[in-house]
């Protein structure tokens, strides 16, 4: 989903104008980077935290000029979803679904992939053809 598509789902729902809503997204969004940029972390009750991750000083590599370049230690910026959102997608049915698909599909390539090796790798089944 886009952001545009979040602001035309929020409208909506809300039957507020599309563009308050999308000047109150930016504004959220906004809010979250200039905290975060000033070391805050941002907790939203039932929804899930973003907060700075300290990443530690190390060792990287430039493989092009076969290099070791030290990386300075630094801070990312993180989504954490709350136990409750985090139920909430581990019970959706529609996401339940499209695993279920996605693993059927799965298992029909594997035997499909399956025969094809066993034919190749079987004699028996060339002399019968």
């Amino acid at each position: 989903m886009t952001k545009a598509e979040v602001i035309a789902a929020i409208a909506d729902k809300t039957g507020v104008n599309k563009d308050d809503v999308q000047k109150t997204v930016e504004a959220f969004f906004k809010v979250v980077k200039k905290s975060m940029e000033e070391g805050e972390n941002i907790y939203v009750r039932g929804f899930g935290s973003f907060i700075n991750k300290k990443r530690a000083a190390k060792i990287g590599r430039n493989i092009s000029k076969n290099t070791s370049i030290r990386i300075e230690a630094h801070y990312v910026p993180s989504f954490k979803p709350s136990k409750a959102f985090v139920a909430k997608v581990k019970k959706s049915e529609v996401l339940k679904s499209r695993l279920a698909e996605e693993e059927a599909a799965k298992n029909a390539e594997n035997t499909e992939a399956d025969k094809e090796n066993q034919d190749k790798h079987n004699p028996e089944s060339e002399a019968k053809s």
